[in-house]
C-alpha cells in the first residue's frame, strides 16, 4: 500500500545517526530515507520532539537505534578494558639477569701474556679521604668525568704468563671487603687458568685489597705459589707495635694481613726480598715508599716493551693525574707518597711505558701523558681478535 505523499520540513527527516537530512531534492522527494530509500512511517510513529532534537522511532527506527546503541556500548567497554590493560606493568619476554661477567682483559708485553683480573669494585669515599686538596677541587675533578664523590673504585690484579712461570701481581681483597671483593678466583678461571697453576705471587704492598685474596673463606687460595713482598713492608705490617704510627683507618689492616699470610708463612712459602735486583727474568722491583713503608713497583720487560705494575700510586684517576699533590688518608707518609707519584708519572710518561694500576677503571692498563704540568691517563684500546694464542 502506498502512503499519500506528504511534505515535511528538512529538519524532520532523520537518518540513523540522528542528523537532519541535507537539502537534497532527491531525498526530499516523497519523504525518502537516504538509508533505506523507502517511504517513512506515519508521523505518529516517526518522530518525537524532546525540545532539543528529533529521534526516529517506529519498528525500523527502533531496530536501527538499538543496533547503534549496542555498538556504542561495545566501543565503551572495549575502551575501558584497554585502559585497564594499559595500567598493568609490562612483562618482558625474559627477566633481567643482573650482574657482570667475571672480568679479565688480555694483552702481550713481548712474549709475555698479561691478563688483567677484576677482583671487585667498591665505593671510594674521596670526599672523606683526600688530603692536600683545595676546597671543592676533588668534587669538581670527579664531576668533570661524571663521577660522584663516592665513586666506584677498582680492585685489579694482574696475571703474567712468562712461558716458564705463571705469576700473579697482587691478589685483591678476598673476603676482607665483603661482597665488594673476592672475584679474583672466578676471573682467573674465566681467563682459562686455575689458582693451583700459579707459581709466584708478587705483592706491591700489604694492604687488605692487595693481599687479602691470599685467603678465601678461611682457606689458602694458592696451593703451590710462593708469596714475595718487600721485606720492609713485611716487617712493618707483621709487627703490631707499628699500629701507633698509622692513621686509625689503617689499624685494622694489621690483624687482617697477619691472618691472610699466616698459612703461607707456616708452609714456608712467604719470601720477603730486599733491593731492586730482578726477581725473575724480565721482572724487576722498584722501591717506592710512601703509601706504605715498602710499597713496590714491578717493571715487566721483554723484546723492547715495558709494563709497570705500580700498585697504589693512583687511587683517584680523575683527581691525581690532574693534581699529583693530592694524597689520601690511607698513605703511611703522604709527603713521600706524593713524591713517589710525581717521580713515576714523569718517568712513565717519558719512557712511554704501559702502566697497570690497581685502582684505575678496569682493566686499569694504559699510558701516562704529560700535559702542561699535569698528566692525563690514556686507557688501552680494547682488542678482541688480535691476541696471539
Amino acid at each position: 500500500m502506498t502512503l499519500p505523499e506528504r511534505r515535511f520540513p528538512d529538519s524532520r527527516r532523520c537518518n540513523v545517526d540522528d542528523r537532519p537530512m541535507p537539502n537534497d531534492p532527491v531525498s526530499n522527494r516523497r519523504g525518502l530515507s537516504n538509508v533505506h530509500d523507502r517511504p517513512l512511517a506515519p508521523e505518529r510513529y516517526r518522530s518525537h520532539d524532546d525540545g532539543r532534537r528529533r529521534f526516529a522511532y517506529g519498528r525500523a527506527g527502533r531496530r536501527q537505534v538499538s543496533v547503534r546503541w549496542r555498538a556504542m556500548l561495545a566501543s565503551v567497554l572495549i575502551g575501558v578494558l584497554s585502559v585497564g590493560t594499559s595500567l598493568q606493568p609490562a612483562i618482558a619476554a625474559a627477566r633481567p639477569v643482573g650482574g657482570q661477567a667475571p672480568g679479565y682483559y688480555r694483552m702481550h708485553v713481548g712474549r709475555f701474556e698479561v691478563t688483567a683480573l677484576l677482583d671487585g669494585t667498591h665505593p671510594f669515599p674521596s670526599d672523606k679521604v683526600a688530603v692536600n686538596a683545595k676546597p671543592g677541587e676533588v668534587d669538581a675533578l670527579l664531576a668533570a668525568q661524571y663521577l660522584p664523590p663516592a665513586f666506584e673504585g677498582m680492585i685489579n690484579a694482574f696475571l703474567v704468563n712468562t712461558g716458564d712461570r705463571l705469576v700473579l701481581i697482587d691478589t685483591g681483597a678476598g673476603n676482607l671487603y665483603g661482597k665488594e671483593g673476592g672475584g679474583l678466583v672466578s676471573a682467573i678461571r674465566a681467563a682459562g687458568y686455575t689458582p693451583d697453576q700459579i707459581d709466584d705471587i708478587f705483592i706491591t704492598h700489604l694492604h687488605e685489597d692487595h693481599a687479602g685474596g691470599l685467603l678465601l673463606d678461611g682457606k689458602p687460595v694458592f696451593a703451590k705459589a710462593i708469596v714475595h713482598v718487600s721485606k720492609r713492608d713485611a716487617d712493618f705490617w707483621l709487627n703490631d707495635a707499628n699500629q701507633a704510627n698509622v692513621d686509625d683507618l689503617l689499624k685494622p689492616f694489621f690483624p687482617a694481613i697477619q691472618q691472610v699470610v699466616a698459612p703461607y708463612i707456616a708452609a714456608g712459602r712467604f719470601k720477603p726480598f730486599e733491593g731492586e735486583a730482578p726477581l725473575l727474568p724480565g721482572l724487576t722491583p722498584i722501591a717506592a715508599p710512601g703509601h706504605t713503608p715498602g710499597h713496590t713497583f714491578y717493571l715487566l720487560q721483554d723484546e723492547g716493551q715495558s709494563l709497570l705494575f705500580w700498585g697504589d700510586t693512583v687511587h683517584m684517576q680523575p683527581v691525581q693525574f690532574a693534581d699529583p699533590n693530592i694524597a689520601i688518608r690511607y698513605d703511611w707518609n703522604a709527603d713521600m707518597a706524593v713524591a713517589a707519584r710525581k717521580a713515576i708519572l714523569a718517568r712513565a710518561s717519558a719512557e712511554h711505558w704501559w702502566v697497570a694500576g690497581a685502582h684505575i677503571s678496569f682493566p686499569g692498563i694504559g699510558h701516562v701523558v704529560a700535559d702542561n704540568g699535569h698528566y692525563r691517563w690514556v686507557p688501552a684500546n680494547y682488542t678482541l681478535n688480535r691476541i696471539t694464542p
